[in-house]
């Protein structure tokens, strides 16, 4: 007996907006069984002493130490800036008055 119907895999696609025809429904309507047959089969083992996982390695950040630089003369970026005013890059207004 398949866990889920014709119907409600017509639905879900429905719901989607995804136009399947009455072949596609019968394929999916299998391959969805069978992953509910197969998330079944996890549930039935035992996991009382399984410590969570949350990731398959144990992973850490290696982060470089944040010191900080002088950065570039205000004279180097500006120099290559299609317009400056005042020691600023000078761009289009995007907010209309």
């Amino acid at each position: 007996m398949s866990r889920i119907s014709i119907e409600q895999v017509k639905h879900v696609a429905n719901l989607a907006r995804l136009a399947i025809t009455e072949e596609e429904a019968e394929t999916f309507t299998k391959q969805l069984d069978k992953i509910i047959t197969f998330a079944e089969q996890l549930n039935e083992l035992d996991t009382e002493n399984v410590k969570p996982t949350y990731h398959v390695l144990d992973m850490k950040n290696v982060l470089r130490e944040d010191i900080p630089k002088p950065g570039l003369p205000q004279e180097v970026v500006l120099k290559n800036a299609p317009e400056h005013k005042n020691g600023q890059f000078k761009v289009p207004s995007i907010l209309a008055e």
